[in-house]
């Protein structure tokens, strides 16, 4: 088993920044590819980014493009989502993932570990 936790979401205004982690515990041997999903009130759960395992390659989501960027520290077991520029749109809960495998995904079918979520809240 793999225990994700992750840590940083709060309330930011419009334009602010916020700085997620995400820490992996566990059975963490191997590689494995991760990613950050968000789920906003009333909506289903979307891709937001995705990483492979040695953060060589990476995947946005198209409305995130350019202001968040994902990346990874295996020697800490950490993933983190640096949002910039945050709208309110941005509101939701904010999980992160991991699979087996060396790839990253997009699908959260994909993905075997998930972890609890932690709640960004953009004011406008």
């Amino acid at each position: 088993q793999v225990q994700l936790v992750e840590s940083g979401g709060g309330l930011v205004q419009a334009g602010g920044s916020l700085r997620l982690s995400c820490a992996a515990s566990g059975r963490t041997s191997g590689s494995y590819g991760m990613g950050w999903f968000r789920q906003a009130p009333g909506k289903g759960r979307e891709v937001v980014a995705a990483i492979n395992w040695s953060g060589g390659t990476t995947k946005y989501s198209n409305c995130v493009e350019g202001r968040f960027t994902i990346s990874r520290d295996n020697a800490k077991k950490t993933m983190y989502l640096q949002m910039n520029s945050l709208k309110p749109e941005d509101t939701a809960l904010y999980y992160c993932a991991s699979r087996s495998g060396y790839a990253l995904a997009s699908g959260s079918g994909e993905y075997v570990y998930w972890g609890q979520g932690t709640q960004v809240t953009v004011s406008s």
